[in-house]
């Protein structure tokens, strides 16, 4: 069996996940409900385990200039975690909110990292086009598998999660997210 270059694997997800991003952004998106420590959420079976956020705190990539982060450091805060594309329009939509949000609660121990499905040249231009304060890192196809398992299975984007303190997903959001939303959903855990 002959296998595909990496470049058109890549391609074809990015294909797939925008189309996804784009249908659930036509659609209103969907809010994944956070279970409880046990597993379950009131009166349904859970959608989202809430300790799996340890994955997401246990992610080390590249910024669009080759600096590793290791999402660890933000433990014991409030992180906001937004799986993105430059060529996806809901998440080139929602992103001058974030940017708004991270500066408004930059001293309340809110951080935001966004994990971009695309190429580091792609990311450095859109950092400084829209003057981004906070991490964006580059992702692969392993990140996007990883938003399958944390309540994506259609891996479209944008997708974002929150955790809060104690690293447990809070809030997980399929499409667009307004500031309004996330203002509201950030306000509840420093509550």
């Amino acid at each position: 069996m002959k296998r595909l270059p990496q470049a058109a694997l890549i391609g074809l997800v990015a294909i797939a996940a925008g189309a996804a991003g784009f249908w659930t952004s036509r659609h209103g998106g969907a809010i994944l409900p956070a279970a409880d420590p046990a597993g379950r959420t009131p009166g349904q079976a859970s959608q989202l385990d809430p300790a799996a956020g340890a994955r997401v705190l246990a992610l080390t990539l590249p910024d669009a200039d080759g600096q590793m982060h290791d999402l660890s450091q933000w433990r014991g805060q409030i992180v906001v975690v937004n799986f993105w594309a430059t060529w996806c329009p809901p998440c080139r939509d929602e992103i001058p909110d974030f940017v708004t949000l991270s500066q408004t609660h930059r001293n309340n121990g809110v951080r935001f990292v966004g994990l971009s499905i695309d190429s580091a040249a792609n990311v450095a231009d859109f950092r400084t086009e829209l003057d981004v304060p906070y991490p964006l890192l580059v992702g692969n196809a392993d990140v996007l598998n990883l938003a399958t398992t944390l309540g994506n299975p259609a891996q479209a984007l944008p997708f974002t999660l929150i955790l809060d303190r104690q690293g447990l997903i809070r809030h997980a959001r399929v499409g667009r997210l307004s500031k309004t939303e996330l203002a509201g959903r950030i306000d509840a855990l420093l509550d």
